[in-house]
């Protein structure tokens, strides 16, 4: 995109990536915040929690995991069970912490960036949910320290690489991103295993979806527009869902033509799905949609990570394309094997937090990840995992 369309806050994050680590911290000094921390919290250990504690204290963080029991395999940093819905013992949690990561059902992340914000502290989150986000965003005009919800894969990552691809356009006429976590060997009609969240699947599938369309910023119904992707000869559909843009709406109206998120499912099942919740009308029953839908297509370990993004533009009087396709795959970590959707959740947002402790990115406000120069996120020693475990074709 030419220079005059980069929103102001891409001259200040360059401003700290071109000067030495000292100028950097002295920046972030003057706003009244260290942009150098080591203590963090991290709140729920499910698979992805774990392994971003796991990393953090990799990268020399002091880690202080909890939930409300303790973790069934031996962890390196420390544990403390407690509720999570309990303000006090937030608030008594957050009083020792330099920053917070929320791994959280996502309707639980309001309160706690609350109490980060009262705490002084930073936040990270990896929510997709649109509302909490725009409550975060408000908290942020009045943070101490740095606000910085959807961290995860998508939002978060792809919009990273969505971002990054769009630029050096002199003219930008559409952002395209698909990302899909699946199983490698799908199995029955839906060909899907929940791997994620439940509640998070449930609320893509329901909620509307922003989307920039000729240049107009609107609504759209989710699964819908359906398209089919191949990757790495791999035949999928793909089908709007909610919140995968994050913050990208806000971003680049007015700069790009047409902008949006879909997920990417094996063939047949955005039907089935929409049969399931609106012809069953069980889009009235969320809790139980979840509960139906994971008890019979439960995780599994053999999973995969589908990333398609494209960007097209003009550049120099020619119009381009440019591309990133890849496929994520289980690897190890810290002795253990790690699911694709885990791994490349929990990196996407401990590269952040190492982007942030090393004056990388800003210690105030509210972190867009759109803004995140995707080179420097994929030479954090976290971020580097995209470079070394991607199956790709380019």
């Amino acid at each position: 995109m030419r220079p005059e369309a980069i929103p102001a806050v891409f001259f200040y994050e360059f401003f700290l990536l071109s000067q030495p680590h000292e100028a950097s911290a002295a920046a972030s000094t003057a706003m009244g915040v260290s942009m150098s921390f080591k203590r963090i919290a991290v709140l729920g250990l499910g698979k992805v929690g774990c392994l971003a504690a796991t990393l953090l204290h990799e990268g020399g963080f002091e880690v202080t995991g909890v939930d409300t029991q303790l973790p069934q395999a031996e962890v390196p940093f420390m544990c403390r069970v407690g509720d999570i819905s309990d303000p006090a013992f937030v608030t008594e949690l957050l009083s020792g912490a330099e920053a917070v990561l929320s791994c959280l059902p996502y309707h639980l992340n309001i309160e706690l960036a609350r109490a980060a914000h009262v705490a002084g502290i930073h936040y990270f989150d990896l929510t997709e949910d649109v509302p909490t986000t725009n409550l975060i965003l408000e908290l942020s005009r009045t943070s101490s320290g740095l606000m910085a919800p959807q961290c995860g894969l998508a939002p978060g990552f792809v919009g990273i690489v969505g971002a990054s691809l769009a630029d050096g356009f002199d003219a930008c006429r559409s952002i395209r991103m698909r990302v899909g976590a699946l199983p490698q060997n799908p199995t029955g009609l839906l060909g899907y295993a929940f791997n994620w969240s439940p509640e998070g699947v449930v609320n893509e599938y329901l909620n509307d979806c922003e989307v920039i369309e000729g240049g107009v910023r609107k609504l759209v119904s989710p699964m819908e527009w359906h398209e089919t992707v191949y990757v790495e000869g791999v035949k999928l559909e793909a089908f709007t869902t909610s919140g995968g843009l994050g913050t990208m709406c806000d971003t680049l109206h007015g700069k790009v033509d047409n902008l949006d998120y879909k997920t990417m499912r094996y063939p047949g099942h955005m039907e089935l799905m929409n049969f399931f919740f609106h012809e069953l009308l069980m889009r009235e029953q969320r809790k139980l949609a979840g509960e139906i839908l994971t008890n019979a297509k439960p995780p599994v370990e053999d999973d995969v990570v589908y990333v398609h993004v494209a960007a097209e533009g003009t550049q120099a009087g020619s119009l381009r394309r440019k591309e990133f396709v890849r496929a994520y795959y289980p690897i190890e970590i810290a002795g253990a094997r790690r699911t694709a959707i885990a791994w490349t959740t929990s990196a996407s947002v401990v590269a952040v937090i190492e982007m942030v402790r090393d004056g990388k990115l800003p210690a105030t406000g509210f972190l867009h990840q759109e803004h995140i120069p995707l080179d420097v996120f994929l030479q954090t020693p976290t971020g580097s995992l995209f470079k070394a475990s991607a199956s790709s074709r380019h």
